[in-house]
């Protein structure tokens, strides 16, 4: 029988499978308490504020006491990452794919605006954390009815999870570059009717004349109408790809 590879350190460290076996008195402090104060520094003061230094201040504790449960700040990104997101709320009962999938969504924006700085973690790999996971297993389960297969189930997860992150990303990002410069939005119409040519971007130029870009006066990262908009035509294409896979062939 082959022996199974180990997990990977981090994926341990999330499921609080890494051995920890030690002689002494047991550690007063704990991986749980390291990220707990992690994400109340970063809610405070945002990602970059964060730093194995800053946690192990605000824990009342030495740096070194920190590196014995979690090694980097890498790592502790990680756990952090994990830990914020919590565990959703349960799909209410007897719901079509399409309304389970729209509840998921609301529930993944709730949960990452309460940490505004989760949209600056890096991604460095697919979810592995027990609380992403347990996000992933509520998709998934959302299409338990569609019939479609495994594999296109997860394509359709995988895809969702890329339009909510993105847009979440870009609201934020786009809220903050106003904040910092409204008149840039605001001109930004007058700004590229100076320098667009029809001749040589003609869809644009129609746009522009269109007004669709005159009088941007706010821009507000929890007005849902253009991310609804987007979710609806990524739910339109799922029902479309749901119906040519899934429906029976009666030519």
């Amino acid at each position: 029988m082959s022996k199974q590879p180990e997990l990977p350190a981090d994926v341990a460290l999330m499921w609080g499978l890494r051995d920890v076996t030690k002689r002494g008195p047991k550690p007063s402090l704990s991986v749980e308490d390291i990220v707990r104060a992690a994400i109340e520094l970063a809610d405070a003061e945002g990602i970059t504020a964060v730093s194995m230094a800053r946690v192990a201040e605000r824990l009342g504790n030495s740096t070194m006491a920190l590196y014995r449960h979690v090694k980097s700040k890498d790592d502790l990104l990680v756990l952090m990452s994990d830990a914020a997101l919590e565990r959703p709320d349960p799909l209410p009962d007897g719901v079509d794919w399409r309304t389970g999938l729209t509840f998921w969504t609301a529930g993944v924006l709730t949960a990452v605006r309460k940490h505004r700085w989760y949209s600056k973690l890096p991604i460095s790999g697919p979810p592995a954390g027990p609380n992403n996971l347990a996000w992933l297993d509520s998709a998934l389960g959302a299409l338990k009815d569609t019939g479609l297969s495994e594999e296109g189930k997860v394509g359709v997860v995988m895809g969702l999870m890329t339009y909510v992150q993105g847009e979440i990303r870009l609201s934020m990002d786009l809220a903050a570059g106003f904040a910092d410069n409204p008149d840039a939005f605001s001109r930004y119409g007058a700004t590229l009717a100076r320098v667009v040519d029809p001749r040589q971007l003609p869809a644009l130029a129609e746009v522009l004349a269109a007004g669709v870009f005159d009088e941007v006066e706010s821009f507000d990262e929890t007005d849902e109408a253009d991310f609804d908009f987007g979710l609806q035509l990524y739910l339109d294409g799922v029902a479309g790809f749901i119906e040519r896979t899934c429906q029976p062939d009666v030519t």
